[in-house]
């Protein structure tokens, strides 16, 4: 399958089938995958957590609102944390990095504000999120990415060093067939190429 046929083809799932895991065979791939993920300068200000546990994944369900259910019917919840400070990045990360990316970021983002370059340490984090749900649908393996979850009790769970905070979440697994979200039932709604693509 061409990856326009699986962009068509993913979506973002509103009902798993808890019955269904991924194997662990998928999950070291998705792991390998995560790690590769790309970044400006090669930052890599992350840590993504891999929950399994129905314990600890049932926990955070508790703390995620709307989407409580979908996160306990999932395989496993993907949480992608951010270094949570300035100093923490410069480091945990700037210390062993190019000397080219050292460069960078000491001339253009090091004179900005704590928060400018925690801001643009969480965008970092957000390119891996692209990478990772694409990753997904070559895998056949379906997500929801959700921003909407309470991140400090997150942390509390997850994070209690504050050395790194939550940013989002994405849970993962096998739609269920009843899920009236995928596209063979509700067609993705999206804006005209003309609306939202300029060539000059």
């Amino acid at each position: 399958m061409s990856f326009l046929e699986i962009a068509k083809s993913r979506y973002t799932t509103k009902k798993y089938d808890s019955t269904k895991k991924i194997s662990g065979d998928k999950i070291e791939q998705l792991k390998d995958i995560l790690q590769l993920s790309p970044s400006s300068i090669n930052s890599q200000p992350w840590k993504f957590t891999i929950v399994e546990s129905t314990e600890v994944k049932n926990l955070l369900a508790s703390n995620s609102a709307f989407n409580q259910t979908k996160i306990e019917d999932a395989s496993h919840l993907i949480v992608f944390n951010v270094l949570s400070t300035k100093e923490y990045f410069e480091k945990l990360r700037l210390e062993n990095a190019a000397e080219g990316s050292k460069m960078y970021y000491n001339n253009f983002l090091k004179p900005k504000s704590e928060e400018e370059v925690t801001a643009w340490l969480k965008n970092q984090v957000y390119i891996s999120l692209g990478f990772f749900l694409a990753a997904c649908g070559t895998m056949g393996i379906d997500a929801t990415p959700m921003e909407g979850i309470n991140t400090l009790e997150f942390d509390k769970i997850i994070n209690e060093d504050g050395v790194y905070k939550s940013v989002f979440a994405v849970a993962i697994g096998y739609r269920n067939s009843e899920d009236t979200n995928q596209p063979s039932v509700t067609p993705k709604n999206r804006l005209d190429k003309e609306t939202t693509i300029e060539v000059r």
